[in-house]
């Protein structure tokens, strides 16, 4: 309901949206065992940062410039298993989706299937956040796949601010941790990114004619540390990058069966 009043307070008519950012997000704390749940009853991490994001695009689209639009979707390095962050703990997968297909398959009149993982595993917060990373890149790629099939001209592409640990983000973890963590990868180690780089990252994915150039549908990423570079580092440094093997695996028909899965959980 909330997302349904944003969208009809913000509109101004077909095309009236020149870019669209989705970058809310939320990340339980790594230790915790309960599974949390929005209003409608999905996972909260899942919830959130992919289910949430993809309901508001479908009632956003229609509003978004058909000639120069872009969407940009917030995701995360660790999205990939293979990366440095990504391989912490239990790694990002989705495996055939069956926690949602599940849900889907369990739904009643008038309520939506719940899930605890995409998988159908036991929860996990950690890796709950990295799923959701990648369903962010699933989403870019399918969206995007869908918008050049329609013969839009609209492009989207996700991007990873890198590790910034200084934001809200982190607001559900041991504050003492968090303070000595983000010291020491963002002033010691120099693999943290501060606030204002993480910014810029967004700002340039936004509105630097350099992104989707070629095409949409691509991930963009920089290496820790990139922030020492400052604004030089966007274009360069910060580029496009390779997703992970499931994200790219995907396009033969997964990322499909995903798209189609959230939106019977949204009810569109």
């Amino acid at each position: 309901n909330d997302l349904k009043k944003t969208t009809t307070t913000n509109n101004n008519g077909e095309g009236s949206f020149d870019a669209v950012c989705y970058n809310a997000g939320v990340a339980r704390n790594t230790e915790a065992t309960d599974v949390l749940r929005t209003a409608q009853g999905f996972e909260l991490t899942i919830g959130v940062n992919h289910l949430g994001h993809f309901y508001l695009n479908n009632l956003l689209m229609p509003l978004i410039n058909k000639d120069t639009g872009r969407i940009v979707v917030t995701a995360s390095s660790v999205h990939d298993p293979d990366s440095p962050g990504g391989a912490q703990g239990k790694t990002a997968t989705l495996g055939n989706l069956q926690g949602l297909e599940d849900a889907v398959a369990t739904r009643t009149s008038g309520t939506t299937g719940k899930f605890d993982m995409v998988d159908g595993g036991s929860f996990n917060a950690d890796k709950a956040y990295k799923d959701s990373k990648l369903c962010n890149v699933l989403f870019t790629r399918e969206l995007q796949r869908r918008l050049d099939e329609s013969g839009s001209k609209v492009r989207v592409n996700s991007f990873t601010p890198g590790l910034i640990v200084g934001t809200g983000l982190f607001r559900d973890q041991n504050p003492v941790f968090t303070k000595l963590f983000d010291v020491a990868a963002t002033n010691l180690l120099k693999v943290g990114e501060t606030t204002h780089y993480g910014g810029g990252a967004l700002e340039y994915m936004t509105l630097s004619s350099k992104v989707g150039e070629r095409k949409g549908g691509e991930y963009y990423f920089s290496p820790p540390g990139s922030s020492k570079y400052g604004d030089a580092a966007f274009g360069k440094q910060f580029d496009v990058s390779e997703v992970s093997k499931e994200a790219l695996a995907a396009d033969s028909g997964k990322g499909k069966r995903f798209w189609e899965l959230s939106e019977k959980l949204v009810g569109i």
